[in-house]
């Protein structure tokens, strides 16, 4: 795997610094980040990926901190590499969470969802350039009924801190109901607690049904690209941190 994301991240970087310096996208990515955590309220309005040097620092960094971040936490966890064929992926955004589990398990597929159409393109080429066996689509999560018939990884990774109340609470039903019926379900959310209010409920949710809650941190040398925006946005990810609901 670590070739092939090496091979994803240098696509990426033609693709989305064709005609971005790496100082713009860096000033973006500053953008983003406080968007993500003084202006949540923009996330709802699809907010994070409104402007062309948003969704280039959304790709080239974030895109590579949740590959990374979700193949740790899968290698960690009990059962999350057994017996799995396929994985769906909500709110896949560049497909990346989605793509990190399937290759762990080598699914023989793979679907994503997610409301932006420039999200779904990106997943599309993420799927693409790994080799995985599957598409993304333009749908809203929380409206989404999945045909679970055998067992199957369903992953929502910074996705469930983006919808409103009622989304989440939609969403939440639908994730214990695929349980129900043989699905093994990942909720990966940002460490901070100021960003995930509803966690409590959620993690009691998961609990009833026999899950767990975890908190993470990886110790990793982000590749160059990533350190210089990372530098450039003001950040110091020396580690990643992520906690997850599990299923």
């Amino acid at each position: 795997m670590t070739d092939l994301a090496s091979a994803w991240l240098a696509t990426l970087e033609r693709r989305h610094l064709g005609d971005l310096t790496l100082s713009e996208v860096g000033r973006a990515l500053r953008a983003l980040s406080s968007c993500y955590v003084e202006r949540r309220s923009k996330l709802v309005e699809g907010g994070a990926l409104a402007s062309r040097g948003k969704r280039a620092a959304f790709a080239l960094f974030y895109g590579a901190l949740h590959l990374f971040t979700t193949r740790e936490i899968v290698r960690a966890l009990p059962d999350a590499l057994n017996d799995l064929s396929s994985v769906i992926d909500l709110g896949c955004g560049t497909g990346a969470a989605g793509a990190a589990w399937a290759l762990e398990i080598r699914a023989r597929s793979i679907r994503g969802y997610d409301r932006h159409p420039w999200a779904v393109s990106e997943a599309n080429a993420t799927y693409a350039h790994f080799g995985l066996n599957g598409y993304a689509s333009q749908r809203d999560v929380t409206r989404t009924a999945l045909k679970i018939d055998r067992p199957t990884g369903i992953v929502a990774a910074y996705t469930v801190n983006e919808l409103s109340a009622d989304g989440r609470a939609a969403l939440l039903a639908t994730l214990l109901r695929a349980h129900d019926k043989a699905a093994r379900v990942l909720v990966i959310e940002p460490i901070a607690r100021r960003a995930t209010p509803w966690w409590k409920e959620w993690q009691e949710a998961f609990s009833r049904g026999g899950g767990r809650a975890d908190e993470w941190r990886f110790r990793i040398a982000l590749p160059p690209t990533q350190q210089a925006l990372a530098r450039s946005a003001g950040l110091d990810p020396r580690e990643l941190t992520a906690r997850s609901l599990w299923l």
